[in-house]
């Protein structure tokens, strides 16, 4: 055989592997947003009244939104819970404000570990000797609606496994900008759309980092002890891997603010996508070897969940693969791989369109979504670093004061 139709035939088999992996990503993209539209099952209800409660607020230097938070959450308390702010090597006020406040503070100095989890293993361990029924996390800078904490512990001691709320993000009211808009739009398909398709057929939704509540017993049974930078999304795989999966509750519902600089909106989505991209590497062998072990094709749905890349990057892998299947086409006359490509796509672009007629249109208008390409621009870096030299440690997103 000759060495030219040996290239050939290597190109012709890698990008069909390739774009045949892409075109099950979105499909499997496209069966969540699908899922999504699927009626609900009502959630049965009990009585918690007599269950202890404590909510966890992990701050790192919140003195700006610190007060705000306590403030919503303080009104949603029962007589026997309680609320613990977490001052994790806090050098500004953030101790001093939760206090006067009337809250329980524990402060963490560890400047050599850093990073959430290791903020709320500290604690949990706080809580040993008075362990309470349910915990249930909190963000600093999140705003929680009025009765989330009672729908959380409801869902929580009803079914013993943890709960999520729907946790979104939303622009300050001062800014106006394209980026910001999709930034809102593509945390509504990865904390909104895709968790109500895995929770129409039961399976396991990923956790978001605040808005969560956890039977003790179940949070104990996995190590918080972590820096890495999406430590929620590691969570929730290793309590899923536990047997513990994961309930969505989109009736709580938390928010929070983008940021409002541009530097601090980079260093986010910088910890965010190199984090995600980080489990990904670690985390698809060990869940595959659990589905085997264990004989569980729920884990095998959370591969497939956890590989749906961040909508940026997955576009941006999707030209690629379009692209040089087109020119492999043209130099070897086979056109499957550029076929599967094109399918691919078509999936892709069909979940985006539900996901935004059902859950966004009425505050994206149809035109904004031309500005994806320039939201993709401004998105390349973040990706370029990774391959380079990805983040490894935790960074705190800077906080901007919002009414």
């Amino acid at each position: 055989m000759a060495i030219t139709q040996i290239i050939n035939l290597y190109f012709n088999a890698f990008f069909l592997v390739m774009t045949s992996l892409l075109l099950l990503v979105c499909l499997f993209f496209l069966f969540e947003c699908a899922a999504a539209l699927l009626p609900r099952t009502l959630s049965h209800k009990v009585d918690y009244q007599n269950k202890n409660v404590v909510i966890l607020v992990p701050a790192h230097n919140e003195e700006i939104v610190i007060a705000s938070t306590l403030e919503k959450l303080m009104k949603q308390l029962k007589d026997n819970d309680r609320l613990i702010v977490i001052a994790d090597n806090c050098t500004d006020a953030t101790a001093k404000i939760a206090r006067t406040m009337g809250t329980t503070v524990i402060e963490r100095h560890d400047s050599s570990l850093r990073g959430k989890g290791y903020a709320l293993d500290f604690g949990l361990q706080f809580l040993e000797t008075d362990p309470p029924d349910v915990v249930v996390f909190i963000d600093a800078d999140c705003t929680v609606a009025s009765g989330a904490i009672h729908q959380l512990t409801e869902r929580a001691t009803a079914t013993g496994r943890p709960v999520q709320a729907s946790y979104l993000m939303v622009k300050p009211f001062e800014e106006q900008s394209s980026k910001d808009t999709i930034s809102q739009f593509a945390i509504i398909v990865k904390n909104l759309v895709r968790p109500y398709g895995l929770a129409r057929f039961q399976q396991s939704c990923p956790l978001f980092g605040t808005g969560m509540a956890f039977p003790w017993s179940v949070i104990r049974s996995v190590n918080l002890a972590s820096g890495h930078l999406s430590e929620d999304l590691k969570l929730g795989l290793d309590l899923t891997i536990a047997g513990h999966k994961s309930l969505f509750c989109p009736e709580a519902k938390v928010t929070a603010y983008l940021p409002s600089s541009l530097q601090a909106a980079k260093s986010q989505r910088t910890r965010w996508e190199h984090g995600h991209l980080q489990v990904i590497q670690t985390y698809t062998p060990t869940l595959l070897k659990e589905a085997i072990y264990q004989r569980r094709f729920d884990l095998l749905v959370s591969i497939l969940d956890l590989c749906v890349l961040p909508l940026s990057l997955l576009v941006i892998v999707w030209l690629t693969l379009m692209t040089s299947s087109l020119i492999v086409g043209v130099l070897t006359a086979s056109w499957i791989p550029s076929v599967i490509s094109a399918a691919a796509g078509f999936c892709f672009l069909i979940a985006i369109f539900i996901a935004w007629g059902k859950f966004a249109s009425s505050y994206l208008p149809l035109h904004k979504l031309l500005t994806v390409p320039f939201y993709i621009l401004w998105k390349i870096p973040v990706y370029l670093q990774f391959l380079i030299n990805p983040q490894s440690t935790w960074i705190r997103t800077e906080r901007s004061k919002v009414s």
